[in-house]
């Protein structure tokens, strides 16, 4: 008998969810940036869903929200015409940075020194977050508004999409080193670091290109108009979701649809895999957060499974295995004042 999937909702937003991030794995777990058009973009513990804060000072929409990899800072894209930095450990502002329109798209390097933004302006802009007085550098080329934005090959090259074209840049250059047009309007792009691979979704399509020389690999037609798409760390499975409520789980070998849930009141607009693929996470135009399990089964985070024989919880499993409890506990009260104040807001 197949197991059923229970997602984790997380509430607190009170407008649709557009878009979300994950850090990369720290000492302290992994975490969650949600994007939101009611302007508060929310900060959760990425494995439970728990609240841990919300970043306050946007007059607008927040359309994108990113962290960098160690999950200090965050940054924002928001309809006042501003990108903010923040501290995502205390929650402070630590700089806005004015553009002449709309801001869609954030991405940090690597190293976390510079931010890439995009937006309605159709102009991408790179800001020293070193020197925040600086003017930013910027690429024109783009004949609509930036979508998505993300630094690639180890921050030397740039992929960013507009309405239906998506273009790689020479980050020395500052020149266009190879485009991709298509029939419709592109609606989510997701790259890989490990392989190369660009996830694109345009209409029912999800796509994959090289995300080196934008030569396809291969793509799969969903049943319905699909908003957004991930691929799995291990490259096995790939999801999506879109304006059918749905999200999709398909095997990225064969292309088989593995499983479709619906969970959501209204059209998904981002899924993402966690960086260990326990989980995924999904944003929908219900204005909540879904975490839905890559096993379903498995014991993870606040899933638990019962063992059929005993009626015993299964122990469950600690997330990084070079760490005992005990330092895991020691380092939670060594900075438990470092964070914002909790609150509980997630159910299954």
């Amino acid at each position: 008998m197949a197991m059923r999937q229970t997602p984790l909702t997380c509430s607190g937003h009170t407008r649709p969810v557009v878009d979300l991030a994950f850090s990369g794995i720290t000492p302290y777990g992994y975490f969650l940036i949600s994007a939101c058009k009611d302007g508060k973009p929310m900060l959760r513990q990425g494995d439970t869903g728990d609240w841990i804060g919300t970043f306050l000072g946007h007059k607008g929409a927040v359309w994108g929200a990113t962290l960098n990899k160690d999950a200090t800072k965050a940054a924002t894209a928001a309809a006042d015409f501003t990108a903010k930095v923040w501290d995502a450990v205390s929650g402070d502002e630590l700089m806005t940075l004015a553009h002449k329109h709309i801001v869609k798209t954030v991405d940090f390097t690597q190293d976390s020194n510079y931010l890439l933004t995009g937006g309605q302006d159709k102009l991408l802009r790179i800001y020293d977050l070193n020197k925040p007085e600086a003017e930013p550098k910027e690429i024109s080329g783009h004949t609509s508004g930036i979508k998505k934005a993300l630094w690639c090959s180890e921050d030397k090259q740039i992929l960013s999409a507009d309405d239906k074209t998506v273009r790689l840049w020479d980050h020395a250059t500052m020149t266009e080193v190879k485009s991709l047009n298509f029939n419709m309007s592109v609606s989510s792009m997701e790259y890989i670091p490990e392989g190369e691979i660009l996830v694109i979704t345009y209409g029912r399509s999800i796509a994959f290109h090289s995300a080196v020389s934008l030569d396809p690999i291969k793509s799969f037609e969903a049943p319905a108009t699909i908003n957004s798409a991930s691929l799995h760390p291990e490259k096995e499975f790939l999801v999506a979701g879109g304006e059918d409520f749905k999200l999709y789980k398909y095997d990225y070998n064969s292309g088989e649809e593995l499983e479709s849930y619906k969970g959501h009141f209204g059209p998904i607009h981002c899924v993402r895999f966690s960086p260990d693929g326990e989980l995924y996470a999904s944003g929908s135009e219900d204005g909540t957060l879904r975490l839905w399990q890559t096993v379903v089964g498995k014991t993870y985070g606040l899933w638990k499974c019962v063992l059929p024989d005993s009626g015993e919880l299964a122990k469950p499993k600690i997330g990084f295995p070079e760490t005992t409890e005990e330092e895991l506990e020691e380092i939670a009260s060594e900075n438990s004042d470092c964070i914002f104040p909790s609150a509980p807001d997630v159910k299954a």
